[in-house]
């Protein structure tokens, strides 16, 4: 099941990554609102998958 979950936060990883990119390529009145929130997003998302990876990597030494 953890598995699962981890697979899940890397791609929502993945997708807020190619948002941003996206947005950024449009430019423009999008990447101004945009690119920042896509850009906090991920970040949150990569510290929740490092946490998930851990505590999986934890889990199985026990």
């Amino acid at each position: 099941m953890l598995n699962i979950i981890i697979i899940l936060a890397l791609l929502a990883t993945i997708l807020a990554l190619g948002l941003g990119l996206l947005s950024m390529g449009i430019g423009g009145s999008l990447d101004k609102d945009a690119s920042e929130r896509f850009m906090w997003i991920r970040i949150g998302l990569q510290a929740a998958t490092a946490v998930l990876i851990i505590g999986a990597l934890f889990l199985t030494k026990t």
